[in-house]
């Protein structure tokens, strides 16, 4: 089972629907996903520093969109040192509505599960426009 963690950026609401609709697709795929909230498994307000190396230990990926995650330097060896795969949505200006963060999310949702066998640690960034990029 592959634990995909929703930040609390995005609403935890988001990855309750998101595992409603992933265990219907869990009975015909290959490989099993679990959508969790991070706000819900690890409380509001839980330190990057807490939740990157239970999460890497459990070999989960993450969506987000902190960014700091990947410019700060010890949080972008934090998640590299613990094998974590996450993957970065760049909000516009003014932000994602809700609607539009689930929009995001769903839109890619087929791409995110098949990059998720990537080898770890992998961090990718979804620009606005869609395109998506591999960082390093």
């Amino acid at each position: 089972m592959i634990k995909v963690y929703i930040d609390e950026n995005f609403a935890h609401q988001l990855a309750d629907g998101l595992d409603v609709f992933q265990q219907h697709l869990n009975h015909k795929e290959k490989n099993q996903f679990q959508v969790l909230s991070i706000k819900r498994v690890f409380g509001q307000g839980a330190l990057d520093e807490e939740w990157i190396p239970i999460a890497g230990k459990e070999r989960a990926i993450v969506i987000t969109q902190d960014l700091r995650i990947q410019t700060t330097r010890h949080q972008c060896e934090l998640y590299k040192e613990y094998g974590l795969g996450v993957f970065f949505f760049k909000p516009p200006s003014n932000g994602y509505s809700f609607w539009e963060m689930v929009e995001q999310v769903i839109r890619r949702w087929a791409e995110i599960k098949k990059k998720s066998k990537a080898k770890r640690p992998f961090a990718f960034r979804y620009k606005n426009k869609g395109q998506i990029e591999e960082l390093k």
